[in-house]
């Protein structure tokens, strides 16, 4: 009899405090694409489970019984260093969105979200990425809670020559540059601007006025 293959596939761990969402959320990620391996509802019970299981990626509540549950994040990036954390809330403001990617979450997203998006942002933390509501991510870059100075000389030269319309390998080519290196930047340059879509990243290349030359042209 043959052993059974090992299951490569990402593993999800869903901790609320609502058994209604956390119900929710297995039926919709409980998939091919997708492995549940278990669930908390309560911070304790969180933090057990993360050291048990070590996840792919955590759903975690943003307010458990009216707790804040970013005050555990240093320890589960202790007994599991390599879970993404994506809060799951239903508070939409840029206030809550920031204080919990400045706490360590890799991603945040509203309660209210499409399941679609729920599914990409999952998808987004489970290959190594971050993920922030658009919306939210326009809000606040409109706060400028992320200006361009905390972009580098480079990252600005890489974004300049995007809102351009050039290509990744056009980009490496102009800066001299390994592709590798080029998609390295732009991943860097999204993160910091809380933005998903090349759209968006050329949307505020343009308004931020940034170009190849670091100014107006």
């Amino acid at each position: 009899m043959r052993p059974p293959e090992p299951d490569d596939r990402p593993t999800i761990l869903i901790c609320d405090d609502h058994p209604v969402v956390r119900c929710g959320i297995r039926t919709l990620l409980a998939t091919d694409r997708y492995r549940i391996v278990g669930e908390a509802a309560d911070l304790a019970g969180t933090v057990e489970q993360v050291k048990l299981h070590r996840p792919t990626v955590l759903l975690l509540d943003l307010s458990f019984l009216g707790t804040l549950s970013l005050g555990v994040l240093p320890t589960l990036r202790v007994v599991s260093p390599a879970t993404r954390v994506l809060i799951l809330t239903m508070h939409n403001d840029p206030d809550s969105a920031r204080k919990s990617l400045a706490a360590g979450a890799h991603g945040f997203l509203p309660k209210d979200s499409a399941a679609e998006e729920l599914v990409a942002a999952v998808d987004a933390l489970a290959g190594g990425g971050r993920y922030l509501h658009p919306a939210l991510g326009a809000a606040l870059f409109d706060e400028r809670t992320v200006p361009d100075a905390s972009l580098s000389r480079r990252e600005r030269e890489v974004l300049g020559l995007i809102a351009d319309g050039l290509t990744h390998q056009q980009i490496a080519n102009e800066l001299c540059l390994s592709i590798r290196t080029i998609e390295a930047q732009r991943a860097s340059i999204k993160v910091k601007l809380g933005v998903n879509r090349r759209s968006e990243l050329i949307s505020h290349a343009r308004r931020l006025r940034v170009t190849t030359s670091g100014g107006d042209r």
